[in-house]
């Protein structure tokens, strides 16, 4: 049986579990007088009757779908004769390929040397055996843990703590996965920046000014050795981002103020969702907006001007970025607005202050730390929006701070070098990686920066 399939029957063992044990802490407290002489409340004991039969069963699924490709592999690489066995990883990937197309029918066993046939018929065996050891295995331990549950239904037992302290274990993993998981993340990304450093000076990348990764297959090619200098395309990103932020954190937190402050309940019903359905529009609608409608309008207007405007400019993209962007900060800055105690607009207009200096010298110091996070979080997404730039602004990695020309970003060439068939051992894939790196390091100061802003406004209004 498959391992989507054994799923849903060990949630519904689960269930089982639950409603007998349920039943059974019942039927045990009823000669004792009722429930109140029970240890626990009947919902523990059957809550623990589900965990011991859910728990156990999951983990041996979790684990079994984990190694069982890799064991089953070995296993069939190594029934291989001695003169078949493969030599490199590659070639072993080669190897496991052929048979699993033989083995799914794919390929005919006729065309194929016999051992790979004889492999292949191995592989369907073994998955085969796999799948019903995996069942009968599964099945066995949560029907074991659904059973001893039941049987330990009585009224010394103090279920609850049983209960709570599994939970608690299993909220511990699921944080540790996620912190263990990001490190990971962190690690790979680490490791492979050190590889491109390897490659490309470490000088080269952060002082160069030239773009141009395109390195040769043959040490002879013309243009052999490309170009990684980070500047343009750091240039380009911190000029686009700016551009957006221009354009929404002004728009975003004037509106969040009238909204919160000065529109009444008819009116904020109806802008508000209107405004945040800025934030459900598909990024490549945007893209199509900016490149068919906006980069058009500004290039015939700076040609109206005197002015030479590119086709593809940083001032389009930055500028339909600010408006998708808009609805992160108006709607976080109005939340955290209306959050501010009405204690201290009471307060301030009790003491003769106007409503707009109340806001502005009482309301808005109050709220800085929550608008200074929908900020950052507009940024975040600023920096790492794709898709706008590519339609909007272009691929060239120019080193311009003129928003007429057409500019490139950080995430733009990260997607651009990660598409298709890549070799991974090549300084023009790697440099993916140290691109990712340094926009990590950035935005892990902006964050520094920002909860330092935040922390010294709290300790002043909490």
């Amino acid at each position: 049986m498959q391992s989507a399939n054994l799923l849903p029957i060990v949630l519904v063992l689960a269930v089982v579990a639950y409603s007998l044990a349920y039943m059974r802490s019942r039927a045990v407290a009823e000669p004792l007088g009722g429930i109140r002489n029970l240890k626990s409340l009947p919902f523990y004991y059957a809550a623990r009757a589900a965990l011991w039969c859910g728990i156990p069963a999951l983990i041996t699924l979790g684990l079994w779908a984990g190694f069982e490709g890799k064991v089953i592999q070995n296993i069939v690489i190594g029934s291989l004769p001695p003169e078949a066995m493969p030599q490199s990883a590659g070639q072993a990937s080669l190897v496991v390929s052929q048979i699993g197309n033989v083995a799914a029918g794919k390929l005919n066993p006729e065309f194929v040397p016999e051992h790979i046939a004889g492999a292949a018929s191995l592989l369907e065996t073994l998955r085969d055996q796999s799948k019903n050891f995996k069942t009968i295995l599964v099945l066995l331990i949560a029907v074991l843990g659904a059973v001893v549950a039941w049987f330990r239904v009585a009224p010394h037992i103090n279920a609850r703590e049983s209960v709570e302290t599994t939970l608690r274990r299993i909220f511990f993993v699921c944080a540790a996965v996620a912190v263990m998981t990001t490190v990971g993340i962190i690690f790979s990304v680490i490791f492979e920046t050190i590889r491109f450093f390897g490659k490309v000076p470490f000088w080269e990348f952060f002082l160069g000014a030239n773009w141009s990764p395109q390195t040769a297959l043959r040490a002879d090619q013309i243009g052999a050795d490309g170009s990684f200098g980070m500047i343009p395309l750091f240039t380009g990103t911190l000029l686009i981002s700016a551009i957006a932020l221009i354009v929404a954190v002004p728009v975003g937190l004037l509106s969040a103020v009238f909204l919160s402050e000065y529109a009444g309940k008819k009116a904020r019903s109806v802008i508000k969702p209107l405004m945040e359905m800025l934030a459900g529009i598909p990024t490549v609608v945007y893209g199509f907006f900016a490149a068919l409608t906006v980069a058009p309008f500004i290039r015939d207007l700076a040609e109206t001007v005197g002015l030479n405007a590119s086709s593809q400019s940083a001032l389009a993209a930055g500028l339909v970025m600010g408006v998708m962007i808009i609805p992160f900060v108006s709607s976080l800055s109005d939340d955290v607005i209306n959050a501010v105690p009405q204690t201290l607009r009471d307060g301030s207009l009790a003491l003769g202050a106007t409503q707009s200096e109340t806001m502005k010298q009482v309301i808005f110091p109050a709220a800085l730390p929550g608008i200074m996070g929908g900020i950052l979080l507009a940024a975040s997404r600023a920096i790492g929006e794709t898709m706008i730039v590519v339609m909007a602004a272009g691929l060239a990695a120019n080193l311009t701070a003129n928003p007429l020309d057409s500019v490139t970003t950080v995430t733009v060439q990260i997607v651009t070098l990660l598409t298709g068939d890549q070799e991974f051992d090549s300084a023009k894939t790697l440099a993916a990686f140290a691109l990712g790196m340094m926009l990590f390091v950035v935005t892990l100061i902006l964050n520094v920066i920002a909860l330092k802003i935040v922390r010294k406004y709290r300790e002043q209004y909490d």
